[in-house]
């Protein structure tokens, strides 16, 4: 796979994780200590409390016309999909990344055609080669981050019979790639499990690049971050800004994540009252703040 002009920017994206070493995790994103708050408050929430903590992208509910400037028209008929499947091939030939983005997860997820993780593997491929380049912010800068956390996702595991093998290293460069360049949470969330489950592994960086990546709102970051901070593996424990992470990654996990809420549930038991009275004064602040 060529991702030539986009190999550069890797260099940029060391100086950015340098400076993103500068973060204290001790300082929880800088939110103070609470004042004159009354402590033993039972850390029972509504789920979510108004803050929309879920990554899916707003890619993740495109049609197969969207982003395509009319390249794919609405056919009414019992051949619709088929008529439908057409029309985003042929607009992906023709080089439109959305087509060749939904093209990409449709053959990854089997939705709508045979699962097939190489022809999948094809489409992100297209994009990142072409588009490593795009300026972040970008309508299009969703669907190239998107599908450089789709091939180093395919690079950690390999596509069973075929030339894609394992290759840690690559599946790294990929997601520091979109981690550093287009900022995107859930090639941090996959750097940072690198980071910690890498040998040799580094939970410094690790917690680092999940803090920005939980800031975002990537569940998975947060229950990492949470877990971390909780149990103060290898970081100075905090046990009640971990319990906030580990709250609001629970409430934004979806029904396939289920492993979320026994590592929450634990925390909790184990907390002391005022950890877990910190713990939501620390989470009201949070949420105060990002309705701010």
């Amino acid at each position: 796979m060529r991702i030539s002009r986009g190999a550069a920017r890797i260099a940029m994206g060391g100086a950015l994780a340098m400076l993103v070493g500068g973060l204290c995790i001790a300082l929880g994103l800088g939110v103070s200590p609470p004042v004159g708050e009354a402590s033993g408050h039972a850390l029972v929430l509504q789920p979510a409390l108004a803050f929309d903590g879920t990554t899916a992208s707003a890619t993740a509910s495109l049609t197969p016309s969207d982003g395509m400037d009319g390249a794919a028209e609405a056919v009414p008929g019992d051949d619709k999909k088929s008529k439908e499947l057409s029309a985003l091939e042929r607009a992906a030939e023709k080089g439109h990344t959305a087509a060749q983005w939904k093209l990409g997860r449709m053959y990854a997820d089997g939705i709508g055609v045979p699962q097939n993780d190489l022809r999948a593997f094809d489409y992100f491929s297209r994009i990142a080669n072409l588009h490593a380049d795009e300026a972040p912010g970008t309508a299009r800068a969703h669907f190239v981050a998107e599908a450089f956390v789709a091939l180093g996702r395919y690079y950690l595991t390999g596509i069973p019979n075929s030339a894609i093998k394992p290759d840690s290293g690559r599946a790294h460069q990929l997601f520091a790639y979109a981690a550093s360049y287009f900022g995107d949470a859930d090639a941090q969330y996959e750097l940072g499990r690198l980071y910690l489950d890498g040998d040799p592994n580094d939970v410094h960086e690790a917690a680092r690049w999940f803090l920005l990546a939980a800031s975002k709102g990537q569940c998975r970051a947060q229950v990492a971050l949470g877990d971390l901070l909780f149990r103060g593996q290898y970081v100075p424990r905090q046990a009640a800004r971990g319990l906030m992470w580990l709250t609001l990654g629970r409430d934004c996990a979806g029904p396939n994540q289920a492993w979320i809420k026994p590592l929450y549930d634990n925390a909790f038991r184990r907390a002391s009252d005022d950890e877990r009275a910190m713990a939501l004064v620390y989470l009201k602040d949070w949420l105060n703040g990002r309705r701010d």
